[in-house]
């Protein structure tokens, strides 16, 4: 099924530079639907490292069990993503599906099945042929190119209920060496990370061991793919992967702490932060980009907990796709939390319009004001909670009727 393009995507996307060492294709192997791309199919050379963090459910897919097993030897030559069908929840059939999945592009790649990385997307609960692959990656692993149209492609093949791709590009240094970034994301619906968003991989010709690029990795998710939700659903699938090709010949750096490395963290950071962004972006049936701030929480993670509630909140995201100022529904959200509040201390925003304060409304509420503030595509509601210094920052989506209309038709 198509969807209308949110009116929240980017007018243009990014051309992607080349990655030295990363080649890529695309092809359509009809795993569900007919006459769409549903495969990518990822090449890199000898020398590439891998980091990742996978979703927090205890009912993950066959291929997040698949990557986790693999992480463990830090080398990659090959990542395969499908679209259509999530395989999860498919028992061991799933699990053969991974593994001839990996045989399969490891022959295409001249690899051994270890090094070869797979994620999968779409429905759960149906059985993965895997044998749709035969064929199609060792025709892809022919024509597989790093140019701007095939990370473009890249982005598209991946997507399901997506409106329009998702990709982002950075550049740093390492000492005195410039290192490129590049990264895909995929999410719509099902999107409340406990890790990641549904599925992410990112790569750079930087030369970085595994345990460096682990550290790096979780700690951007912190700040980003942790940070958005659009319905409150963790899915099965969430994949966020790293690769590092080494191809950049800047010195190696073995500490993460190391201020060489500054730069870099910083401009994985930003680029995972975009990627985010971009997901609840394309929130399933999304109207309004929204931007969740709690601030004066007892510590940070209770902050992130607030932040959460009001942004996962049927109530307040459907008040926000109606325009209509209800801070009422806010202070509903923070009370829920189930974290320390004082009704007689918060304070809430719409914008840069203080609707409430001290427990009470705004003595100086200007309904029109705080109307035009809800009438604008990106909303951003702050509260106060005058307890310590606590901040969080999260990113969600209104809820429209669309989003019931894509659901309620998802399996047909």
């Amino acid at each position: 099924m198509s969807h209308p393009v949110s009116p929240l995507a980017l007018q243009t996307y990014p051309d992607l530079p080349p990655i030295a060492g990363v080649r890529l294709a695309t092809a359509q192997a009809g795993i569900r639907y007919k006459g769409r791309t549903d495969v990518l199919f990822l090449l890199m050379e000898p020398g590439t490292r891998a980091a990742g963090v996978f979703t927090r459910s205890k009912c993950p897919s066959a291929a997040v069990d698949w990557c986790r097993e693999q992480l463990g030897g830090g080398a990659a030559r090959a990542l395969v993503v499908n679209s259509g069908n999530a395989n999860a929840f498919t028992g061991l059939k799933g699990r053969e599906a991974v593994a001839r999945t990996a045989a399969i592009a490891a022959r295409a790649a001249g690899c051994a099945p270890e090094e070869v990385f797979v994620a999968s997307t779409g429905v759960i609960g149906e059985p993965l042929d895997a044998g749709k692959f035969e064929g199609v990656l060792e025709d892809c692993a022919g024509r597989a190119g790093s140019g701007a149209s095939h990370w473009t492609e890249a982005a598209r093949a991946i997507m399901t209920t997506d409106t329009f791709p998702k990709l982002a590009t950075r550049r740093a240094r390492i000492g005195d060496t410039e290192v490129t970034l590049n990264g895909i994301a995929k999410g719509a619906g099902m999107i409340a990370p406990d890790m990641a968003t549904m599925l992410s991989f990112v790569f750079t010709d930087a030369v970085l061991d595994a345990p460096v690029l682990q550290h790096l990795l979780a700690r951007g998710t912190r700040q980003s793919f942790n940070c958005v939700t659009i319905d409150g659903d963790t899915s099965t699938s969430d994949t966020l992967m790293l690769f590092a090709t080494a191809k950049a010949g800047n010195a190696p750096v073995a500490d993460p702490a190391n201020p060489r490395l500054a730069a870099f963290a910083a401009a994985l950071d930003d680029l995972l932060i975009e990627l985010a962004q971009l997901v609840a972006r394309d929130g399933e049936g999304a109207r309004k980009f929204v931007t969740v701030e709690a601030e004066g929480a007892v510590d940070d993670a209770s902050a992130h907990r607030i932040a959460l509630s009001i942004a996962n909140s049927p109530l307040v995201k459907t008040a926000v796709a109606g325009e209509d100022a209800n801070w009422g529904r806010v202070v509903m959200a923070v009370g829920k939390a189930g974290e320390p509040a004082d009704r007689d201390r918060l304070a809430i925003w719409f914008g840069d319009v203080r609707v409430a304060v001290a427990g009470a409304r705004d003595p100086a509420y200007d309904e029109a004001a705080a109307s035009a503030v809800m009438q604008r595509p990106e909303v951003t509601i702050r509260v106060d909670l005058g307890l310590g210094t606590g901040r969080a920052r999260v990113w969600t989506c209104d809820l429209t009727k669309a989003y019931v209309e894509i659901n309620g038709d998802y399996r047909s």
